[in-house]
């Protein structure tokens, strides 16, 4: 090959490679085969979760040590839930409640010397986020505020907040009061799974009970209306979210905005927490509500809740031996339950992880719908659960191979071998007495034989002196 036709195969080359890269560089950009976008939530920390698998969908700085301002109140709020059964006892309201509650602080609108069922008191702390609500409900549950809040210390540990610490129960600022996204979300992942909690936070408006002081009012209750924009406002729109199922707003200048939120679309149920947002200068409202909508949004769109799992699909079915039954000597395990997750929407079943903890065998009887082993499901090392395997029939069992089992795991047991030494041992013994026994008689016998032996000698001896011989 000349130097000409070299250079033109090189050429050739290069201009190959450059269209193959080209050509890779446009298929990754096209929207099918993108990497998922980063919604870029303008706030400190974010977490958004799907509550049922906890599938976490996005974070932000979840572990940061934040201010939490009035979201402080669903600690409250659940601990009041706990520890009340009667939520229609009265508690009366006093001075104390009032203490470090400023005049230009948020309250709901309660009155020293009013008697108010515990109830109203939840709705005047978690929608208009009353801080005198707040102190009621701390003194009531706790015996003393300060006992309360170290109810919240405990039981936020219980939860596993590690990075968590409460010193008041509404969430006016304290340096020593702080969360952050991760333990919000896990709090009030707990608080929603009480009904009464999930009822009061997506209330958009609450007229309360008549009370001792209803006439102070004009002969009307007092009402109450939620901070939260994606569930109501009685002013703007803009913000609403028809999928919003509460929660509960937080703001002070050390905090800035936050916003704890849930939402509900086709199904999928998502948790969000935002923490440290602002306020844009001229803007009527911070960008929480926005912010957290288009969060919700963002999740929907690119996640999706599906059937993980089916129960008893043949599928995820398993089979093992079975002992001591002349029926069967094998068994099928099926899937007790179905199981659903929050995925990425391009995500292939075919895909998940499915770690199974089952035995080899098991021994007759068994009955149908018996818990035998566990099925876990994961996904790019994220764990969407765990079902149980259970068995799909009745087997019985032989008393025949029961019992020859028995007597087989006798002879194979410790005792056995115990015994068996044991045997040995005292056969040895026995015999070993009778050794024993056998030699001191024959050592007597010589004994005897010696000693009249020696008498006999005597005699004679003592014969032949007398007889002179």
């Amino acid at each position: 090959m000349n130097r000409n036709s070299l250079t033109r195969s090189r050429t050739h080359l290069r201009l190959t490679a450059a269209f193959f890269t080209v050509f890779l560089l446009i298929f990754c950009l096209l929207p099918g085969a993108a990497a998922l976008s980063d919604p870029a939530p303008q706030a400190e920390a974010v977490y958004l979760a799907d509550p049922e698998s906890g599938f976490v969908l996005y974070e932000k700085n979840a572990d940061e040590k934040r201010f939490p301002a009035s979201t402080t109140k669903i600690m409250t709020a659940l601990l009041t839930l706990e520890n009340v059964d009667d939520l229609n006892t009265l508690v009366e309201v006093t001075e104390e409640d009032f203490n470090g509650v400023e005049s230009d602080s948020s309250k709901a609108g309660f009155k020293v010397g009013e008697q108010v069922p515990v109830i109203d008191l939840l709705y005047g702390l978690m929608l208009p986020s009353g801080n005198e609500a707040a102190n009621t409900l701390a003194r009531y549950v706790g015996g003393s505020v300060d006992k309360f809040v170290e109810m919240m210390n405990d039981r936020a540990k219980e939860l596993g907040c590690e990075n968590t610490h409460f010193m008041n129960p509404n969430g006016l600022h304290n340096e020593d009061h702080y969360t952050t996204a991760r333990d919000l979300y896990t709090i009030t992942q707990r608080a929603m799974q009480d009904e009464t909690f999930q009822l009061i936070v997506n209330t958009a408006q609450k007229t309360l009970s008549k009370n001792n002081m209803t006439s102070e009012r004009g002969g009307k209750p007092l009402k109450v209306y939620t901070t939260n924009m994606l569930i109501f406002s009685r002013h703007q729109t803009a913000y609403y979210y028809a999928y919003a199922k509460g929660i509960k707003t937080g703001h002070t200048s050390q905090a800035g905005y936050c916003l704890v939120a849930a939402a509900e679309k086709k199904g999928g149920k998502l948790i969000s927490v935002m923490l440290g947002c602002e306020r844009p200068e001229g803007a009527a409202q911070p960008v929480t509500f926005a912010e957290t909508r288009r969060m919700f949004e963002w999740g929907y769109e690119n996640f999706t809740n599906m059937k993980l799992v089916e129960k008893g699909a043949e599928e995820y079915s398993k089979q093992i031996s079975v002992r001591l039954s002349t029926e069967d000597d094998k068994l099928v395990l099926v899937t007790q339950s179905d199981l659903e997750g929050t995925v990425p929407k391009d995500i292939n079943l075919e895909d998940l992880e499915l770690n199974y903890d089952i035995p080899e065998s098991v021994d007759a009887p068994v009955k149908a719908g018996d818990k035998l082993g566990t099925l876990n499901v994961q996904y790019n090392g994220v764990d969407y659960g765990t079902v149980d395997m259970v068995a799909l029939s009745d087997v019985s069992r032989s008393e025949v191979l029961y019992y020859a089992d028995k007597i087989e795991h006798f002879f194979q047991s410790p005792l056995f071998r115990i015994l068996v030494v044991l045997i040995i041992v005292l056969f040895f013994a026995y015999f070993g007495i009778l050794f024993y026994r056998a030699r001191r008689k024959r050592l007597r016998r010589q004994q005897m034989m010696k000693s009249r032996q020696a008498r006999y000698r005597d005699y004679d001896k003592r014969d032949r002196d007398q007889n002179g011989r």
